[in-house]
């Protein structure tokens, strides 16, 4: 059950955006393994390479707007390939593009697409969830609809356990339903339940009114997720990285403290 950890960045993201080199240096000191990315913060992808490979940490994957794969995925796509990143991922669709709206259907062509443009370059495209995909077409959960009409040698998973639980199932058992097509799992903690409030809790939707006793983020290991379980299943999945996010800080935590308190976390059940 030890995985090599990563953060992703957008954990972190004003640090990262004051000073992408101090940030991964303190990454690396709070002992994670690896990094994701969400974006670039104006650094050329050759330099980040640099930067990770004088730290220490692996550019494991990155987060890529669909909207920027849609408008030049080869262009786009190289530049994490510039940065060793093994994987990239379409992270979040903005609501014309969710299941139930004309373009989810858009999504799943294009996906196809865009894991054949990532395959040629060494890379692997992952899907990582959010709890909308559990929104149920014709019976059947539009994220299971996206894996079936694409092929795994085309797209793989990136499971966010949080977003898993909140859609209504359990972690654990959706991991293993994708083994073997699950490289990589977000794991993330939370309190309270599916809200109104959720997505302006991860800066994206600014309309909802904030309701934090509903649902909030914690750091790993202080919230209401199983990650014994979770790890146990992932290592069964054959999932080779795990990764910590934190869409907003919690419990008066910065950021960074609250990454280091996740990773302090997953050491004491041996990961």
């Amino acid at each position: 059950m030890s995985f090599p950890v990563a953060l992703q960045l957008y954990t972190v993201r004003g640090d990262v955006e004051k000073d992408m080199y101090a940030t991964l240096k303190e990454v690396k000191s709070i002992g994670y393994d690896g990094v994701e990315f969400a974006g670039l913060y104006g650094n050329a992808p050759e330099r980040l390479k640099e930067m990770c490979e004088e730290i220490g940490l692996v550019p494991i994957s990155s987060h890529v707007p669909y909207a920027d794969l849609v408008e030049d995925a080869e262009g786009v796509l190289k530049q994490y390939a510039a940065i060793g990143c093994k994987y990239v991922v379409i992270p979040y669709l903005t609501e014309e593009y969710r299941p139930g709206m004309p373009k989810f259907a858009e999504v799943i062509e294009n996906a196809a697409k865009f894991g054949s443009v990532a395959n040629k370059l060494g890379m692997k495209l992952l899907y990582h969830n959010h709890d909308f995909e559990f929104t149920k077409i014709d019976g059947k959960y539009a994220l299971d609809i996206l894996y079936d009409s694409v092929s795994a040698d085309l797209l793989q998973t990136e499971l966010d356990t949080c977003w898993v639980n909140v859609g209504g199932e359990n972690p654990s058992d959706y991991i293993m339903k994708y083994a073997g097509r699950s490289p990589v799992v977000h794991l993330k903690d939370f309190v309270g339940s599916k809200s109104e409030n959720m997505y302006e809790l991860i800066g994206i939707d600014k309309k909802a009114e904030a309701d934090s006793e509903a649902f909030d983020f914690r750091p790993v290991g202080y919230g209401k997720q199983d990650f014994p379980a979770i790890l146990a299943a992932a290592e069964k999945a054959g999932a080779s990285w795990v990764i910590v996010e934190q869409d907003k800080p919690a419990l008066g935590l910065t950021p960074m403290e609250c990454a280091e308190k996740s990773r302090a976390y997953l050491k004491t059940i041996g990961c």
